[in-house]
């Protein structure tokens, strides 16, 4: 199996020259579960930064034990799933090296 171009599941939505942007869908097509990937090159080297949404564990506490955990102990348990395929995981791996490869060398351009 090899990654593909275009890759299932990766959808490149910008690309700024020191930076590119990613969407990374999940296998059950709700878009809450997708996430998006930066990767950036600055000053001190490439850095790679995944926004996602974050859900609670509703169906274990209700609201008032949440609140009373966030005050009591400053943190909340929250949890992310993202499904993907062999194939979409090989494009996701590719997609990273290549944008990893590109910024680097734009930086050294610059």
């Amino acid at each position: 199996m090899h990654s593909q171009i275009p890759a299932e599941g990766i959808l490149k939505i910008n690309d700024w020259g020191s930076s590119r942007v990613y969407q990374v869908v999940c296998g059950c097509n709700n878009p809450d579960h997708s996430h998006n990937v930066w990767v950036e090159a600055d000053e001190s080297g490439v850095n790679v930064i995944i926004y996602t949404t974050n859900t609670s564990k509703f169906w274990t506490k209700n609201r008032w034990r949440q609140i009373w955990e966030l005050l009591t102990t400053g943190q909340v348990e929250q949890e992310v799933g993202l499904i993907m395929s062999e194939q979409q995981t090989l494009n996701y791996a590719k997609s990273l090296t290549l944008a990893i490869e590109d910024v680097k060398g734009f930086k050294k351009k610059r």
